[in-house]
């Protein structure tokens, strides 16, 4: 980045901060926070420092006008102290981090900036569930990172004061991971239908967990197969790995004839029917768990984006979302700073892939151009453009 550019992004940075406001986290004075100056050459974090060192944080951002801005999810006895073991930690929010490049099924060097978006955004609604209907978790701050993905912090109480392990242990949850079908299965000896011996039935537990998840998934499939003609229910069932003519057709018999049996949550109604529950098992695991960033919630000590801070990597806005208005939320919309919209910037492009903000698509030639200014700072940010003389 050549240091006109430099200087113009500091300098914009500084309006941004002067002209907005934001929020700060509970217990502010208890953590630490950090920052990365826009320095030339290699980029260095000055950090442990508290709110004391700082003083006022809106008056240090627009004095300091920061490429990027952090807070510790951990409250400390002493913030400020230059080592970690000095600190005296007390508690930690539990965070999650989703980064669009770490997606499965996401390929950066493929997809536009504005597709990987979309696809970490199903991942959070992903993950939220999980975090809100298995866990039971109120007291929720969602926000987007400025960057590539999002943040989920976790607020509520009992939860701050969680160990390493036991937070690795929600990761395992939320990723799936290690979680096999036959875990989820309980065992009993019932009296077979005519035979002398006790025969074995598995079922899902339909009250919690992964296993209430399968159930449901495999009660919904079942539904649809019954509602569907039997061409189209057939049809859909040979479209499963393993599930030929023959076993299509038993399983759609033993869903006609055992529905209250599978309601109840039993997959042991016919040898076919418990490959098909496998295979739902298989896609509710793929398509319900979330791909979070386990390092960022087992790090008790994390640092994390500063909401209503600047991302300097995109010039986009670390923003809090209200859960009620995430559905609607575009990042490409909603995050770029009003401040930066009204007039427009003479830049020189990389010729690289277009960009999308605000509605519009930009592209960026290899050479001298014209754009609004929030694109210009976007771009440079990115280091796909240099400012240029106006």
């Amino acid at each position: 980045m050549e240091e006109r550019t430099r200087a113009y992004l500091r300098g914009r940075f500084g309006d941004y901060y002067r002209r907005s406001e934001r929020a700060l986290p509970p217990a502010a004075e208890r953590r630490e926070w950090g920052y990365i100056p826009w320095s030339a050459g290699a980029t260095t974090m000055v950090r442990h420092e508290s709110v004391l060192d700082l003083g006022d944080i809106d008056d240090f951002l627009a004095r300091e006008r920061p490429r990027h801005v952090y807070f510790s999810a951990a409250r400390y006895r002493d913030p400020g102290a230059g080592t970690m073991g000095g600190k005296g930690w007390q508690t930690a929010d539990l965070v999650f981090d989703l980064d669009a490049d770490h997606l499965p099924g996401v390929d950066p060097d493929a997809d536009s900036y504005a597709e990987m978006l979309r696809a970490c955004k199903a991942e959070l609604l992903d993950l939220l569930a999980l975090l809100e209907a298995d866990f039971g978790f109120e007291n929720l701050q969602v926000v987007f990172s400025g960057g590539r993905g999002y943040h989920v912090h976790v607020r509520d109480p009992g939860v701050c004061e969680l160990g390493r392990e036991a937070r690795r242990e929600i990761v395992a949850y939320v990723r799936g991971a290690d979680v096999a079908f036959e875990d989820l299965l309980t065992t009993e000896a019932v009296a077979g239908m005519g035979r002398e011996t006790p025969a074995e039935k598995r079922s899902l537990d339909p009250t919690g967990g992964w296993s209430r998840r399968v159930h449901r998934r495999i009660v919904s499939t079942v539904d649809d197969l019954l509602a569907a003609d039997r061409e189209a229910a057939l049809a859909r069932l040979e479209a499963f790995d393993g599930i030929g003519e023959g076993r299509a057709s038993a399983i759609l018999r033993a869903a006609e004839r055992n529905y209250d049996e599978i309601e109840a949550g039993n997959v042991d109604v016919h040898p076919a029917f418990l490959t098909f529950a496998r295979a739902l098992f298989e896609r509710t695991l793929r398509e319900e768990s979330a791909a979070i960033d386990e390092p960022v919630t087992t790090d008790v000590n994390r640092l994390i984006r500063f909401p209503g801070s600047l991302h300097g990597g995109t010039g986009l806005v670390v923003t809090p979302i209200d859960r009620a208005d995430l559905d609607g939320f575009d990042p490409l919309v909603d995050a770029v700073p009003e401040q930066f919209v009204g007039h427009e910037v003479r830049i020189r492009g990389d010729g690289g892939p277009p960009v999308q903000l605000r509605g519009e698509t930009f592209r960026v030639p290899d050479a001298v151009t014209t754009v609004p200014e929030y694109a210009a700072v976007f771009l440079m940010a990115r280091g796909r453009a240099e400012k240029e003389r106006e």
